[in-house]
């Protein structure tokens, strides 16, 4: 069964590590073990220097047509200026909602080759493979009404909306609570109910939720303290749920656990199974075209794809041992690197990875 797929660059390193990914999905087509179509499209600050929007009606009618979408990364300080409404994360934003992808789950294993790399201390980290569950269409990134108004004394100010409905909550428990099934069946909810009537609704949803899933052994814990634990004993976790803005957080909190957030994939999942994938990280501007960005966490998402939305969880497990014979090589971007390895470039990386397949 052939799959059609949108490749969106974006900005930044975007374009760089999503070629090192489209290598890999190739290579899995040239050998014939996997049948694809690649369609190519303009998204973010890209897209609004050549169409005027950030997210353009045809890249929107394409990804509605494709079976999964590949996305770089967007955003960077050319367009820090422009209208919120027309900067390039705004794009991603409608895309997500456009697309219904409300389930983002984002993994963060270590490497054993990579233990050196993280800041922590190798006992804390060692063998730490967890999963996040962050909703991603709903809470106060959506939320209305918004905006900055001036008040009667004159003062300017900022407001956003924090709301979440019963069945916003439970569809995404739902998605955790199925993932733990399949894992190490402990579900922890992150939440800040001492203080937000949204956090009580949403734990009492995941208590009712739960009753459905006994074999799972749910738990609950407030952000601030999942951000301690994180650090502390993050081996403590198995899946995580949460929230929009806490899963932006602890999320990326999380992929210094494993020693870069160049190494993370996510996938984010509409009901049906239809996904968005991209690399945790940002579109580093900083970095851009100076061919050092990490292609990884983009070719781990091509992984994520193939497992979620594809149906071919044997050639996912085929790219994830590739990028761990790579590893063993010893070869490294800056991000990863460590005493005893060699630094190669993104695209030297990416060979490397269809190499080893």
């Amino acid at each position: 069964m052939s799959h059609k797929i949108l490749i969106l660059p974006g900005d930044g390193i975007g374009p760089e590590i999503v070629a090192e990914a489209v290598k890999v999905l190739d290579a899995l087509k040239q050998s014939g073990d996997l049948d694809v179509e690649l369609e190519h499209a303009h998204v973010g600050g890209a897209a609004l220097d050549a169409c005027r929007s950030p997210l353009p009606e045809q890249t929107l009618a394409l990804a509605r047509d494709a079976d999964a979408v590949l996305l770089g990364a967007v955003g960077g300080r050319k367009w820090d200026s422009v209208e919120r409404r027309l900067r390039p994360e705004q794009g991603l934003l409608n895309l997500r909602a456009a697309l219904g992808v409300f389930a983002n789950l984002r993994p963060a294993c270590t490497y054993p080759q990579l233990v050196a790399a993280s800041t922590l201390e190798a006992h804390v980290i060692s063998g730490l493979d967890l999963m996040i569950v962050r909703e991603l269409t709903g809470g106060i990134y959506f939320g209305r009404p918004r905006g900055i108004r001036t008040l009667d004394d004159g003062q300017r100010q900022g407001f956003n909306t924090l709301v979440y409905s019963e069945s916003e909550i439970e569809r995404i428990c739902r998605v955790a609570f199925d993932l733990a099934m399949k894992r190490g069946r402990k579900l922890c909810s992150v939440d800040k109910s001492n203080v937000l009537e949204v956090s009580e609704l949403w734990r009492e949803v995941a208590e009712r939720v739960g009753g459905d899933y006994p074999e799972v052994a749910l738990s609950h814990m407030l952000v601030d303290n999942a951000a301690m634990q994180l650090v502390r004993e993050p081996r403590q976790f198995d899946v995580l749920v949460t929230g929009n803005m806490f899963g932006d957080i602890l999320s990326d909190l999380a992929s210094m656990l494993t020693g870069s957030i160049g190494m993370l994939p996510s996938a984010s999942m509409d009901a049906d199974g239809k996904g968005l994938y991209e690399p945790v990280h940002g579109s580093a501007p900083e970095i851009a075209g100076q061919a050092i960005a990490n292609p990884l966490a983009t070719i781990l998402s091509v992984a994520m794809m193939l497992r979620y939305t594809l149906g071919a969880p044997n050639l996912a497990e085929r790219i994830a041992t590739a990028v761990a014979r790579v590893l063993d090589q010893g070869l490294r971007t800056p991000d990863i690197q460590s005493p005893g390895t060699r630094v190669v470039g993104t695209g030297e990386m990416g060979d490397a990875v269809v190499a080893a397949l």
